[in-house]
């Protein structure tokens, strides 16, 4: 069965660093992003000196976006001022709610997520 998750960034770079408990996560998945993590990815990238492949990456990826509304950033806001004191990014505010509001769970590897709700927690 495939399992279908909302790939927070830090699971994108771990794939791409080729982490061995992100393994089976490569194949026999069904992932979603925002557009958000393209950026993030993208910096992530500049900064490691390969951005020659931000193309690359954006055309495979792109297609794995979803939408985020208005209700999404609000509620990002929201969730980031609630969760001040962790320092979330507006960033993994808004992938995390929109993988609550599409029913799927939230992959990361990001400490602050660790306990949270709805969240595959993979280091």
């Amino acid at each position: 069965m495939t399992k279908v998750l909302f790939f927070d960034t830090y699971a994108l770079i771990e794939i791409g660093k080729n982490n061995p408990h992100y393994e089976s996560y490569k194949k026999d998945v069904k992932i979603f992003i925002s557009t958000l993590n393209l950026m993030e990815l993208a910096y992530f990238l500049i900064r490691e000196d390969r951005e020659d492949e931000i193309e690359e990456i954006f055309n495979k990826l792109s297609g794995f976006a979803i939408s985020h509304n208005k209700e999404i950033l609000i509620n990002a806001a929201k969730m980031k001022y609630k969760y001040k004191k962790e320092k979330l990014s507006y960033i993994d505010c808004i992938g995390y709610l929109l993988a609550r509001q599409n029913n799927i769970k939230f992959l990361t590897g990001d400490e602050k997520f660790r306990n949270k709700k709805n969240v595959e927690f993979v280091k």
